[in-house]
């Protein structure tokens, strides 16, 4: 199924076939491929906005995920396919703030495409139904991240690391 990516944003300079190629590579090692993939980049006042009316927190985030399904850990939601109809093979919309993204990584010396991967495959997480609200469920995100990056790192000599490893609970 497809990917959208859309640049709502003219802050930062953003190379859309990058992201879009390491997307498509997280989704086939996720087997969502199948699913169709809503990814948004947006500056930091929409984030700051969505943050505040969906999370009421009015601060700008690096990313926030919409799942189509309420799922609860869904490695399961791969067997839904067969199921739903063609058309509701939807796994949600993720926002990234690439403003905000970018100034993190400008204050850490990280590389930011590296970075907008492994916030995009924290998304992912988010929309397949994984959390971080407490040590078990942090520790089932991580070990999910951590499978899939070590995969995707296996393919294209990256070396990405989950991001909830920067989690504390």
């Amino acid at each position: 199924m497809s990917l959208v990516l859309r640049n709502l944003q003219r802050v930062v300079p953003l190379r859309r076939a990058r992201l879009r190629h390491d997307v498509e590579l997280l989704r086939r090692i996720a087997r969502i491929e199948k699913f169709d993939l809503g990814l948004v980049c947006v500056d930091n006042r929409r984030i700051q906005r969505i943050n505040s009316i969906y999370r009421r927190i009015n601060m700008p985030t690096d990313v926030l995920s919409f799942p189509f399904y309420e799922a609860s850990c869904c490695d399961n939601l791969t067997s839904l396919t067969s199921d739903l109809p063609r058309d509701e093979l939807n796994l949600g919309d993720i926002f990234l703030g690439v403003e905000y993204i970018l100034t993190q990584c400008q204050e850490s010396s990280e590389d930011f495409y590296s970075n907008l991967t492994v916030i995009t495959l924290h998304g992912i997480c988010h929309l397949l139904g994984y959390k971080h609200g407490s040590d078990d469920k942090w520790i089932e995100m991580f070990q999910k991240e951590k499978h899939i990056l070590s995969e995707f790192n296996r393919l294209t000599g990256s070396r990405l690391e989950p991001l909830t490893t920067r989690f504390s609970s």
